[in-house]
């Protein structure tokens, strides 16, 4: 039976306050909290992150369309002390310029002109990186991550920075925007990542100046339209190394790491490759690799049955939105067979995610294929267990495999 305090609410009631929920548990596995919170209190004030967590996917999805109401400018953000006021914490119409400013480099025929033979290039770079490790490796650490973390940099146009210094910059700025715990480590390491940004930024500037090409800074400075702000460009281009960084990374992990605990759906997919781009929508739908953004609210409004006041701090889980029985049969399994419905991965709305067509083309379309095609006997090491954690953002965290071969013929 439910706790008094976790019982769902009735209809234009203050939302409970649930106060068995702990960060640790949140970071180590997130999903039998959000079962729960969807069962008892789709919209309830957890006080260990100091907002109200929304968990339901109709609830979700009502915040993610009505930004005059859910109101992405959080007073207080950690993504903004993390790394700057950027679009993604902005609403519009402020958010709509400097949007417009972003999209012409990702839009999806700039990845298929552009992107794609930079994606395939990479992909055959890190296996063959790959297969200097002699059959076993840590996935996550050894691919996935420097893969990503390479074709960012070329996106952005970091000519001054190696894939390495895109994944430090990336992991401790978003770890600083999930710093609930509100721990000076963390805060030190993302400051100065903040720091190293903007130095090799300002430099990148003047030389994408000096020699226009296909990238996202040179994009910025192409633009006759806009001229953003040199606070705004910083914002967004710490923004886009985040999330331009950990979202593919994380969906290849979880996507590598699910169909090698499932070698009936391996299968299915290694017959009928069209298959590539539902194992994606799988993984991200299973496992979003951004589980958590804030919302703030402009005015009293009910959501879920419950009435929030004005002012109030959000948290629009993902995580539990993707995984909401609601919508889905048995969502906690991992099941490209199942019914096609909308997952909310990308978001949706006018903040819906810029980057999804190259994450997609990168992952689904590049990365996926080429690996279960070119690994040969790949396999999870079962001497060493996979692991994943985050609630803020998720993914794998090691994922040890074996293999007997890797084919690098073209």
């Amino acid at each position: 039976m439910s706790s008094p305090e976790t019982r769902f609410a009735t209809r234009g009631s203050t939302p409970p306050s649930v106060e068995w929920v702990t960060l640790k548990d949140l970071f180590e596995d997130p999903f039998p909290i959000y079962q729960r919170l969807r069962r008892e209190a789709p919209v309830a004030w957890v006080p260990a992150v100091n907002r109200y967590l929304i968990t339901s996917y109709a609830a979700v999805h009502q915040t993610e369309l009505d930004q005059n109401v859910f109101s992405a400018n959080e007073e207080g953000s950690l993504m903004k002390r993390a790394m700057g006021h950027s679009m993604l914490r902005k609403d519009d119409p402020e958010h709509y310029l400097e949007r417009k400013a972003w999209q012409p480099v990702l839009k999806p025929a700039s990845v298929k002109k552009v992107w794609m033979e930079v994606f395939e290039r990479n992909a055959r770079k890190y296996l063959a990186e790959l297969a200097e490790h002699g059959g076993q490796a840590d996935f996550h650490a050894h691919f996935a991550a420097p893969y990503a973390a390479e074709n960012l940099r070329e996106i952005i146009g970091f000519e001054n920075a190696t894939q390495q210094d895109l994944q430090r910059w990336s992991q401790t700025m978003i770890d600083g925007t999930g710093n609930y715990a509100d721990d000076p480590e963390i805060w030190a390491k993302c400051e100065q990542s903040y720091d190293e940004v903007d130095v090799a930024l300002d430099e990148m500037l003047a030389w994408h100046a000096r020699h226009p090409n296909n990238t996202l800074i040179s994009s910025l400075l192409q633009n006759a339209d806009y001229r953003m702000p040199l606070p705004s460009i910083r914002a967004n281009i710490k923004m886009t190394i985040g999330g331009g960084l950990n979202e593919p990374r994380d969906v290849l992990g979880v996507a590598t790491w699910a169909l090698l605990r499932h070698p009936e759906q391996r299968q299915q997919v290694d017959a009928e490759p069209a298959l590539w781009s539902t194992v994606f929508e799988e993984a991200i739908r299973w496992v979003a690799p951004i589980g958590m953004y804030s919302r703030q609210t402009t005015r009293d409004v009910e959501l879920a049955g419950v009435v929030l006041p004005k002012g109030a701090k959000l948290g629009i889980c993902l995580l539990a939105a993707n995984r909401d029985e609601a919508v889905w049969d048995n969502p906690e399994a991992f099941d490209i067979n199942r019914e096609n419905k909308p997952h909310l991965a990308f978001g949706k709305g006018v903040h819906v995610c810029l980057g999804n067509w190259a994450a997609r083309a990168e992952i689904g379309s590049v990365a996926l294929p080429q690996v279960f095609r070119r690994v040969k006997g790949l396999r999870l090491n079962n001497e060493k267990p996979a692991r994943a954690g985050g609630w803020v953002f998720r993914g794998m965290l090691e994922l040890p495999v074996l293999w007997d071969d890797i084919d690098l013929s073209d």
